[in-house]
């Protein structure tokens, strides 16, 4: 729950900071923050 939590903190501050983003930026974003979870998920175990 806590990596759904940072991830989803990631993508609000995306939305709400660079909100004149493209969209294949935020596509770009978004896959950059799934695999800092995978990571972050391997780290914590």
């Amino acid at each position: 729950m806590k990596i759904y939590i940072v991830w989803l903190i990631g993508v609000i501050a995306w939305n709400f900071g660079v909100p004149e983003a493209e969209p294949i930026e935020d596509v770009a974003v978004a896959i950059l923050l799934s695999l800092l979870s995978l990571a972050l998920k391997k780290y914590l175990k």
